[in-house]
Protein backbone atom coordinates (compact mmCIF):
# COMPACT_ATOMS: atom_id res chain seq x y z
CA UNK A 1 0.00 0.00 0.00
CA UNK A 2 1.66 3.37 -0.75
CA UNK A 3 1.42 5.88 2.06
CA UNK A 4 -1.04 8.45 1.15
CA UNK A 5 1.44 11.38 1.52
CA UNK A 6 3.04 10.73 -1.24
CA UNK A 7 0.03 11.13 -4.10
CA UNK A 8 0.98 14.82 -3.59
CA UNK A 9 3.94 14.57 -5.45
CA UNK A 10 3.28 11.58 -8.11
CA UNK A 11 2.44 11.36 -11.00
CA UNK A 12 2.10 7.79 -11.34
CA UNK A 13 -2.17 8.20 -10.42
CA UNK A 14 -3.08 10.40 -13.89
CA UNK A 15 -5.16 7.62 -16.05
CA UNK A 16 -5.52 8.01 -19.53
CA UNK A 17 -8.87 9.05 -20.36
CA UNK A 18 -11.43 5.91 -20.36
CA UNK A 19 -13.25 6.86 -23.48
CA UNK A 20 -17.28 6.52 -23.63
CA UNK A 21 -18.70 4.20 -21.58
CA UNK A 22 -22.07 3.99 -20.28
CA UNK A 23 -23.86 1.12 -18.26
CA UNK A 24 -27.86 0.59 -17.06
CA UNK A 25 -29.07 1.75 -14.00
CA UNK A 26 -29.21 -0.26 -11.11
CA UNK A 27 -33.16 -1.92 -9.50
CA UNK A 28 -32.65 0.33 -7.07
CA UNK A 29 -32.06 3.00 -8.65
CA UNK A 30 -34.74 2.86 -11.62
CA UNK A 31 -37.62 4.48 -9.91
CA UNK A 32 -36.14 7.46 -9.34
CA UNK A 33 -36.19 8.86 -12.99
CA UNK A 34 -39.88 8.01 -13.43
CA UNK A 35 -40.98 10.06 -10.32
CA UNK A 36 -37.59 13.10 -9.92
CA UNK A 37 -39.33 16.91 -9.88
CA UNK A 38 -38.60 19.73 -8.43
CA UNK A 39 -39.22 18.60 -4.64
CA UNK A 40 -38.76 15.26 -5.57
CA UNK A 41 -35.22 15.66 -6.36
CA UNK A 42 -33.70 12.14 -5.09
CA UNK A 43 -30.92 13.97 -4.00
CA UNK A 44 -29.25 13.65 -0.47
CA UNK A 45 -26.65 15.42 0.92
CA UNK A 46 -23.24 14.26 3.24
CA UNK A 47 -21.15 16.90 4.68
CA UNK A 48 -18.28 17.35 6.53
CA UNK A 49 -17.76 20.18 9.66
CA UNK A 50 -14.41 20.82 10.30
CA UNK A 51 -11.99 22.16 13.03
CA UNK A 52 -10.36 25.21 10.17
CA UNK A 53 -12.00 26.67 7.05
CA UNK A 54 -11.15 24.69 3.82
CA UNK A 55 -8.84 25.38 1.96
CA UNK A 56 -10.29 25.24 -1.71
CA UNK A 57 -6.79 24.25 -3.65
CA UNK A 58 -6.48 21.59 -1.86
CA UNK A 59 -9.96 20.31 -2.06
CA UNK A 60 -9.99 20.74 -5.78
CA UNK A 61 -6.68 18.59 -6.00
CA UNK A 62 -8.36 15.94 -3.79
CA UNK A 63 -11.26 16.12 -5.76
CA UNK A 64 -9.74 15.74 -8.90
CA UNK A 65 -8.17 12.68 -7.48
CA UNK A 66 -10.99 10.96 -6.87
CA UNK A 67 -12.52 11.85 -10.09
CA UNK A 68 -9.68 9.71 -11.65
CA UNK A 69 -10.35 6.66 -9.42
CA UNK A 70 -14.03 6.75 -9.47
CA UNK A 71 -14.98 7.56 -12.99
CA UNK A 72 -18.16 5.31 -13.11
CA UNK A 73 -19.93 8.38 -11.07
CA UNK A 74 -18.77 10.81 -13.99
CA UNK A 75 -21.84 9.94 -15.73
CA UNK A 76 -24.99 11.56 -16.71
CA UNK A 77 -28.54 10.03 -16.84
CA UNK A 78 -29.86 9.34 -20.48
CA UNK A 79 -32.67 8.23 -21.85
CA UNK A 80 -33.34 5.11 -24.36
CA UNK A 81 -36.33 3.41 -26.11
CA UNK A 82 -36.84 0.90 -23.05
CA UNK A 83 -34.95 2.27 -20.19
CA UNK A 84 -32.99 4.97 -18.64
CA UNK A 85 -29.23 4.87 -18.83
CA UNK A 86 -25.53 6.26 -17.61
CA UNK A 87 -23.24 7.70 -19.93
CA UNK A 88 -19.51 8.84 -19.15
CA UNK A 89 -19.49 12.56 -19.39
CA UNK A 90 -16.00 14.04 -18.95
CA UNK A 91 -16.39 17.31 -17.10
CA UNK A 92 -15.06 18.05 -13.68
CA UNK A 93 -17.17 17.81 -10.70
CA UNK A 94 -18.30 21.50 -9.97
CA UNK A 95 -17.27 22.95 -6.74
CA UNK A 96 -19.71 25.63 -5.50
CA UNK A 97 -20.47 28.26 -2.65
CA UNK A 98 -22.92 26.18 -0.87
CA UNK A 99 -25.76 29.24 -0.64
CA UNK A 100 -28.84 27.31 -2.43
CA UNK A 101 -31.68 25.41 -1.59
CA UNK A 102 -30.17 21.85 0.16
CA UNK A 103 -30.37 18.74 -2.27
CA UNK A 104 -32.00 20.61 -5.09
CA UNK A 105 -32.38 18.53 -8.72
CA UNK A 106 -29.88 18.07 -11.28
CA UNK A 107 -30.13 19.81 -14.13
CA UNK A 108 -30.69 16.94 -17.38
CA UNK A 109 -27.55 16.67 -19.00
CA UNK A 110 -25.28 17.42 -16.01
CA UNK A 111 -23.11 15.10 -13.73
CA UNK A 112 -25.33 13.76 -10.63
CA UNK A 113 -22.72 15.27 -8.20
CA UNK A 114 -21.52 18.00 -7.01
CA UNK A 115 -19.79 19.46 -4.17
CA UNK A 116 -20.29 22.56 -1.57
CA UNK A 117 -18.26 24.43 0.25
CA UNK A 118 -18.69 27.12 2.93
CA UNK A 119 -16.54 28.26 5.30
CA UNK A 120 -15.33 25.13 7.49
CA UNK A 121 -17.40 22.84 5.85
CA UNK A 122 -17.62 20.53 2.63
CA UNK A 123 -20.55 18.73 1.74
CA UNK A 124 -21.12 16.51 -1.47
CA UNK A 125 -24.59 15.57 -3.12
CA UNK A 126 -25.78 12.35 -5.05
CA UNK A 127 -28.90 11.75 -7.02
CA UNK A 128 -29.84 8.71 -5.93
CA UNK A 129 -29.76 7.16 -9.60
CA UNK A 130 -25.72 6.88 -8.72
CA UNK A 131 -25.31 5.41 -5.53
CA UNK A 132 -26.94 4.94 -1.75
CA UNK A 133 -25.37 6.33 1.64
CA UNK A 134 -22.37 3.57 2.13
CA UNK A 135 -21.01 4.01 -1.36
CA UNK A 136 -21.36 8.36 -1.27
CA UNK A 137 -19.91 7.99 2.17
CA UNK A 138 -16.79 5.95 0.65
CA UNK A 139 -16.13 8.83 -1.46
CA UNK A 140 -16.82 11.94 0.72
CA UNK A 141 -13.43 9.52 3.00
CA UNK A 142 -11.71 8.98 -0.04
CA UNK A 143 -12.11 12.79 -0.81
CA UNK A 144 -11.27 13.60 3.10
CA UNK A 145 -8.44 11.47 3.26
CA UNK A 146 -6.60 13.15 -0.36
CA UNK A 147 -7.58 16.78 1.32
CA UNK A 148 -5.94 16.33 3.99
CA UNK A 149 -2.89 15.08 2.30
CA UNK A 150 -2.57 17.91 0.49
CA UNK A 151 -2.82 19.73 3.60
CA UNK A 152 0.50 18.33 4.25
CA UNK A 153 -1.08 15.96 7.07
CA UNK A 154 0.98 12.55 7.54
CA UNK A 155 -1.80 9.50 7.47
CA UNK A 156 -0.57 6.23 8.48
CA UNK A 157 1.31 4.22 5.95
CA UNK A 158 -1.86 1.43 6.62
CA UNK A 159 -4.66 3.59 5.99
CA UNK A 160 -6.71 1.68 3.41
CA UNK A 161 -7.32 3.90 0.41
CA UNK A 162 -8.61 3.68 -3.12
CA UNK A 163 -5.75 4.62 -4.53
CA UNK A 164 -5.62 6.13 -8.00
CA UNK A 165 -2.97 4.44 -9.46
CA UNK A 166 -4.80 1.03 -8.97
CA UNK A 167 -7.68 0.70 -11.18
CA UNK A 168 -11.01 0.47 -10.60
CA UNK A 169 -12.41 -3.32 -10.74
CA UNK A 170 -16.05 -3.95 -12.58
CA UNK A 171 -17.16 -4.69 -9.09
CA UNK A 172 -17.22 -1.85 -8.21
CA UNK A 173 -20.13 -0.76 -10.84
CA UNK A 174 -21.78 -3.89 -10.72
CA UNK A 175 -25.53 -4.30 -10.18
CA UNK A 176 -24.99 -6.16 -7.00
CA UNK A 177 -29.01 -6.54 -7.04
CA UNK A 178 -28.71 -8.78 -9.87
CA UNK A 179 -25.68 -10.87 -8.74
CA UNK A 180 -27.58 -12.17 -5.73
CA UNK A 181 -31.11 -12.41 -7.68
CA UNK A 182 -32.19 -15.97 -7.44
CA UNK A 183 -35.45 -17.58 -9.68
CA UNK A 184 -38.22 -19.15 -8.12
CA UNK A 185 -38.51 -17.40 -4.53
CA UNK A 186 -41.79 -16.23 -3.74
CA UNK A 187 -43.01 -12.43 -3.78
CA UNK A 188 -43.06 -10.55 -0.67
CA UNK A 189 -46.90 -9.52 1.00
CA UNK A 190 -48.34 -6.28 0.21
CA UNK A 191 -48.27 -4.32 3.56
CA UNK A 192 -51.36 -2.03 4.25
CA UNK A 193 -51.84 1.65 3.71
CA UNK A 194 -49.96 3.41 7.13
CA UNK A 195 -50.13 6.58 9.33
CA UNK A 196 -49.40 9.58 7.91
CA UNK A 197 -48.78 13.15 9.52
CA UNK A 198 -51.39 15.69 9.49
CA UNK A 199 -49.34 18.81 8.93
CA UNK A 200 -50.08 21.53 6.02
CA UNK A 201 -47.13 22.19 3.75
CA UNK A 202 -45.22 25.13 3.31
CA UNK A 203 -45.67 27.27 0.43
CA UNK A 204 -42.68 26.65 -2.20
CA UNK A 205 -39.78 26.30 -1.95
CA UNK A 206 -40.89 23.16 1.51
CA UNK A 207 -37.78 21.61 2.20
CA UNK A 208 -35.91 23.06 5.21
CA UNK A 209 -33.58 21.09 7.91
CA UNK A 210 -33.28 21.07 11.83
CA UNK A 211 -30.22 19.98 12.71
CA UNK A 212 -29.18 18.35 16.54
CA UNK A 213 -26.36 17.37 18.22
CA UNK A 214 -26.83 14.81 20.37
CA UNK A 215 -24.47 13.55 23.16
CA UNK A 216 -23.36 9.84 21.49
CA UNK A 217 -22.17 8.20 24.88
CA UNK A 218 -25.02 8.74 26.75
CA UNK A 219 -27.64 7.51 24.21
CA UNK A 220 -25.15 4.67 23.65
CA UNK A 221 -25.21 4.17 27.76
CA UNK A 222 -29.10 4.47 27.42
CA UNK A 223 -30.36 2.37 24.35
CA UNK A 224 -27.70 -0.72 26.14
CA UNK A 225 -29.72 -0.36 29.59
CA UNK A 226 -32.65 -1.36 27.42
CA UNK A 227 -30.55 -4.02 25.25
CA UNK A 228 -30.75 -2.52 21.84
CA UNK A 229 -28.72 -1.10 19.70
CA UNK A 230 -28.95 2.81 18.74
CA UNK A 231 -30.92 2.64 15.65
CA UNK A 232 -33.72 0.32 17.17
CA UNK A 233 -33.47 3.32 20.30
CA UNK A 234 -33.90 5.73 17.62
CA UNK A 235 -36.46 4.06 15.56
CA UNK A 236 -38.93 3.06 19.42
CA UNK A 237 -38.65 6.82 19.88
CA UNK A 238 -39.86 8.13 16.04
CA UNK A 239 -42.59 5.09 16.64
CA UNK A 240 -43.57 6.62 19.88
CA UNK A 241 -43.68 10.40 19.09
CA UNK A 242 -45.89 9.43 15.86
CA UNK A 243 -48.29 7.24 18.32
CA UNK A 244 -48.89 10.77 20.39
CA UNK A 245 -49.43 12.43 17.80
CA UNK A 246 -51.85 10.10 16.34
CA UNK A 247 -53.61 9.56 19.30
CA UNK A 248 -54.42 13.53 19.84
CA UNK A 249 -56.11 13.97 16.84
CA UNK A 250 -59.97 14.28 16.47
CA UNK A 251 -61.44 10.85 16.20
CA UNK A 252 -63.07 12.64 12.92
CA UNK A 253 -59.52 13.21 10.94
CA UNK A 254 -59.03 11.22 7.70
CA UNK A 255 -55.49 10.90 8.98
CA UNK A 256 -56.59 8.75 12.35
CA UNK A 257 -58.20 6.47 10.02
CA UNK A 258 -55.12 4.05 9.61
CA UNK A 259 -53.46 3.45 12.43
CA UNK A 260 -50.44 1.45 11.93
CA UNK A 261 -47.35 3.42 12.36
CA UNK A 262 -44.65 2.16 10.32
CA UNK A 263 -41.17 3.14 9.97
CA UNK A 264 -38.76 2.73 7.25
CA UNK A 265 -35.04 1.64 7.74
CA UNK A 266 -32.82 1.90 4.77
CA UNK A 267 -29.84 -1.33 5.35
CA UNK A 268 -26.68 -1.40 3.76
CA UNK A 269 -26.36 -4.78 2.23
CA UNK A 270 -22.66 -4.82 2.02
CA UNK A 271 -22.54 -5.95 5.24
CA UNK A 272 -24.96 -8.50 5.04
CA UNK A 273 -23.94 -9.56 1.47
CA UNK A 274 -20.49 -9.54 0.46
CA UNK A 275 -20.06 -6.47 -2.55
CA UNK A 276 -17.79 -4.46 -3.52
CA UNK A 277 -20.12 -2.35 -5.66
CA UNK A 278 -20.05 1.82 -4.94
CA UNK A 279 -23.63 1.95 -6.80
CA UNK A 280 -27.12 1.35 -4.89
CA UNK A 281 -27.04 -2.03 -2.81
CA UNK A 282 -29.42 -1.63 -0.22
CA UNK A 283 -33.21 -2.76 1.02
CA UNK A 284 -35.94 -1.19 3.52
CA UNK A 285 -37.22 -3.43 6.85
CA UNK A 286 -40.17 -2.03 8.09
CA UNK A 287 -40.96 -2.10 12.00
CA UNK A 288 -44.35 -1.15 13.07
CA UNK A 289 -46.84 -1.10 15.47
CA UNK A 290 -50.92 -1.16 15.40
CA UNK A 291 -52.56 1.06 17.24
CA UNK A 292 -56.03 -0.80 16.45
CA UNK A 293 -54.61 -3.47 19.64
CA UNK A 294 -54.34 -0.45 21.75
CA UNK A 295 -51.52 1.97 23.29
CA UNK A 296 -47.59 0.79 23.79
CA UNK A 297 -45.59 1.84 26.27
CA UNK A 298 -42.50 3.07 25.27
CA UNK A 299 -40.33 -0.68 26.10
CA UNK A 300 -43.25 -2.56 24.16
CA UNK A 301 -42.22 -0.70 21.30
CA UNK A 302 -38.78 -1.39 21.53
CA UNK A 303 -39.24 -5.04 21.70
CA UNK A 304 -41.67 -4.91 19.07
CA UNK A 305 -38.88 -2.78 16.55
CA UNK A 306 -36.35 -4.96 18.35
CA UNK A 307 -37.58 -8.45 16.82
CA UNK A 308 -39.15 -6.67 14.14
CA UNK A 309 -35.48 -5.73 12.43
CA UNK A 310 -34.03 -9.04 13.56
CA UNK A 311 -36.41 -11.18 11.45
CA UNK A 312 -36.28 -8.54 8.55
CA UNK A 313 -32.63 -8.61 8.37
CA UNK A 314 -32.63 -12.16 7.62
CA UNK A 315 -30.77 -13.13 4.50
CA UNK A 316 -33.42 -15.34 3.22
CA UNK A 317 -35.90 -12.50 3.39
CA UNK A 318 -33.47 -10.02 2.04
CA UNK A 319 -33.29 -12.54 -0.82
CA UNK A 320 -37.36 -12.77 -1.07
CA UNK A 321 -37.21 -8.91 -1.28
CA UNK A 322 -34.15 -9.11 -3.61
CA UNK A 323 -36.02 -11.44 -6.20
CA UNK A 324 -38.79 -9.43 -5.71
CA UNK A 325 -37.08 -6.30 -7.01
CA UNK A 326 -35.31 -7.47 -9.90
CA UNK A 327 -37.77 -10.18 -10.81
CA UNK A 328 -40.39 -7.75 -12.62
CA UNK A 329 -37.49 -6.44 -14.03
CA UNK A 330 -36.53 -9.32 -15.96
CA UNK A 331 -40.12 -10.48 -17.05
CA UNK A 332 -40.09 -10.19 -21.13
CA UNK A 333 -43.25 -8.85 -21.01
CA UNK A 334 -42.24 -5.21 -18.95
CA UNK A 335 -38.55 -5.44 -20.51
CA UNK A 336 -40.54 -4.42 -24.21
CA UNK A 337 -42.69 -1.51 -22.74
CA UNK A 338 -41.82 1.65 -24.17
CA UNK A 339 -39.62 4.07 -21.50
CA UNK A 340 -42.95 6.27 -21.12
CA UNK A 341 -45.36 3.63 -20.21
CA UNK A 342 -42.79 2.10 -17.40
CA UNK A 343 -42.34 4.87 -15.79
CA UNK A 344 -46.46 5.24 -15.83
CA UNK A 345 -46.54 2.20 -13.92
CA UNK A 346 -43.14 3.27 -11.85
CA UNK A 347 -44.93 6.46 -10.68
CA UNK A 348 -47.67 5.43 -9.09
CA UNK A 349 -46.13 2.18 -7.99
CA UNK A 350 -43.82 4.63 -5.77
CA UNK A 351 -47.40 6.10 -3.68
CA UNK A 352 -49.32 2.83 -3.93
CA UNK A 353 -46.30 0.04 -3.21
CA UNK A 354 -43.83 2.81 -1.65
CA UNK A 355 -45.10 5.95 0.76
CA UNK A 356 -48.16 4.70 1.08
CA UNK A 357 -46.87 1.35 3.61
CA UNK A 358 -44.43 3.65 6.12
CA UNK A 359 -45.22 6.38 8.35
CA UNK A 360 -41.17 7.68 8.11
CA UNK A 361 -37.95 7.34 7.25
CA UNK A 362 -34.74 7.08 9.08
CA UNK A 363 -31.47 6.88 7.66
CA UNK A 364 -28.52 6.00 9.81
CA UNK A 365 -24.98 6.26 8.58
CA UNK A 366 -23.80 4.70 11.80
CA UNK A 367 -20.59 5.61 13.53
CA UNK A 368 -18.02 6.96 11.71
CA UNK A 369 -14.37 6.13 12.06
CA UNK A 370 -10.96 7.52 10.55
CA UNK A 371 -7.82 7.55 10.69
CA UNK A 372 -6.70 9.21 14.14
CA UNK A 373 -4.25 11.79 12.11
CA UNK A 374 -7.65 13.06 10.80
CA UNK A 375 -9.95 12.60 13.96
CA UNK A 376 -8.32 16.29 15.89
CA UNK A 377 -9.45 17.69 12.52
CA UNK A 378 -12.86 16.62 12.25
CA UNK A 379 -15.86 18.27 14.09
CA UNK A 380 -19.29 16.00 12.96
CA UNK A 381 -20.84 14.90 10.43
CA UNK A 382 -24.18 15.18 8.66
CA UNK A 383 -26.58 13.17 6.86
CA UNK A 384 -29.19 14.90 5.06
CA UNK A 385 -31.53 12.44 3.05
CA UNK A 386 -33.63 13.19 0.09
CA UNK A 387 -36.48 15.65 0.18
CA UNK A 388 -39.75 13.98 1.62
CA UNK A 389 -42.88 13.98 -0.40
CA UNK A 390 -45.82 15.35 0.34
CA UNK A 391 -47.48 11.79 1.85
CA UNK A 392 -44.56 11.45 4.25
CA UNK A 393 -43.99 15.42 5.34
CA UNK A 394 -40.91 14.38 7.29
CA UNK A 395 -37.83 12.09 7.60
CA UNK A 396 -34.59 11.88 9.23
CA UNK A 397 -30.81 11.21 8.92
CA UNK A 398 -28.35 9.90 11.73
CA UNK A 399 -24.59 10.29 11.74
CA UNK A 400 -22.17 9.63 14.67
CA UNK A 401 -18.23 10.65 14.57
CA UNK A 402 -16.58 10.84 18.10
CA UNK A 403 -18.96 11.91 20.61
CA UNK A 404 -21.57 13.82 19.12
CA UNK A 405 -24.40 12.36 17.06
CA UNK A 406 -25.95 14.42 14.75
CA UNK A 407 -29.95 14.16 13.93
CA UNK A 408 -31.15 16.09 10.34
CA UNK A 409 -34.67 16.13 10.10
CA UNK A 410 -35.97 17.21 6.97
CA UNK A 411 -39.37 18.93 6.69
CA UNK A 412 -41.64 20.50 3.74
CA UNK A 413 -44.40 21.33 6.49
CA UNK A 414 -45.73 24.50 8.36
CA UNK A 415 -45.33 22.30 11.59
CA UNK A 416 -41.94 21.62 13.79
CA UNK A 417 -43.55 19.89 16.56
CA UNK A 418 -42.71 15.86 15.71
CA UNK A 419 -39.18 17.21 15.58
CA UNK A 420 -39.81 19.20 19.03
CA UNK A 421 -41.45 16.33 20.39
CA UNK A 422 -38.32 13.83 19.44
CA UNK A 423 -35.74 15.81 20.74
CA UNK A 424 -37.70 17.12 24.21
CA UNK A 425 -38.26 13.17 24.66
CA UNK A 426 -34.58 12.44 24.60
CA UNK A 427 -33.54 15.47 26.55
CA UNK A 428 -36.51 14.14 29.37
CA UNK A 429 -34.20 10.41 29.25
CA UNK A 430 -31.17 13.30 30.69
CA UNK A 431 -29.47 13.27 26.77
CA UNK A 432 -27.73 16.15 26.03
CA UNK A 433 -29.02 17.67 23.09
CA UNK A 434 -27.93 20.63 21.41
CA UNK A 435 -29.32 22.91 17.95
CA UNK A 436 -27.28 23.74 15.66
CA UNK A 437 -26.78 26.11 12.83
CA UNK A 438 -27.76 24.11 9.53
CA UNK A 439 -24.66 23.46 7.48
Amino acid sequence: MKNLESLKNDNNHIRPDPGKFWFTLDNAAKIFPAVINEEITAVFRLSVILKQPVKIGSLRKAVLLAENRFPYYMVQLKEGFFWYYLEHLPQHIPIEVDDKPVCRKFQNGALLIRILVRDNSFSIEFSHILTDGGGAFEFLRTILLFYFAECGVKISAKTQFYNPADPDSQEEYEDAYVRYFKEEIPPMVKRSKAFHLPYSLKSKPRFTRLNAIVSLEQIKQIAREKEVSITVYLVAVYLYILQEICESLNGLSKYKKNKRLRIQIPIDLRKILPSKTMRNFSLFVMPEIDLRLGHYTFDEIIKAVYHQIKLETDEKLINKNISRNVGSEKKLYIRGIPLFLKSLVLRMKYYSLGTSQYSGVITNLGKIELPNEMCELVDYFIITPPPPNKMLKINCGVASFGNKMVLSFGNITQSTEFEERFLQFLKDQNIKVKREINK
